[in-house]
């Protein structure tokens, strides 16, 4: 195991923890890795599949998936941050750091996932959202494995991920502040 598996995992975690942990946990009883036994064990691998269901439609529905994103802005990195000390402690790493940057990580990854649906959800058609849903799920599972097989690859796309994350982040929210000045300034808003 390797820090590319702990930062993939942190990554994957803020688009969808349950989806994240449910893989892990699969990959680990079923799939030949060695995984420590607090991620493959059935409480957590039926937990994790329960609320995974629930996210699935969930992240579905435009502006209930915004509302899901709100409450799981806590969730996602704390659950991260569990994963990474999990890993990190079960591959002899700094188990502070593999918290720290897992939780770090997922933050960044759901940062960039909820302003990018916020963006979508104006859209009047509900096919972009269901497609950005399961693209998200897929890249879920797509980094894990990747992570599972070549840690170095993985820790390189996180890294781009993550750049590639904070860019956006910072283009939407400067759109949005245009449109809001915009309004402001037609509505005669104080402040304007």
């Amino acid at each position: 195991m390797d820090f590319g598996l702990i930062a993939a995992s942190g990554w994957a975690s803020g688009l969808n923890v349950y989806g994240a942990v449910l893989v892990l946990g699969l990959m680990g009883r079923f799939g030949g890795a060695s995984l420590p036994d607090q991620l493959t064990s059935t409480p957590v691998l039926v937990v994790a599949a329960v609320l995974y269901a629930v996210e699935f439609v969930a992240d579905k529905i435009p502006y209930v998936d915004n509302a899901w994103d709100a409450v799981h802005t806590v969730i996602r990195p704390l659950a991260a941050g569990w994963v990474g000390l999990v890993l990190a402690g079960d591959a002899g790493l700094s188990e502070m750091l593999g918290a720290g940057s897992a939780g770090i990580l997922s933050l960044a990854a759901h940062s960039a996932k909820a302003t990018t649906r916020a963006a979508v959800n104006v859209s009047p058609e509900p096919v972009s959202n269901v497609g950005l849903s399961v693209l998200e799920d897929g890249l879920v599972a797509g980094l894990i494995a990747l992570a599972l097989a070549n840690p170095i690859v993985a820790l390189v796309v996180v890294t781009v991920l993550a750049v590639a994350g904070v860019a956006l982040v910072v283009v939407l929210w400067r759109a949005v502040a245009r449109v809001w000045g915009r309004i402001a300034a037609r509505t005669g808003a104080p402040g304007t």
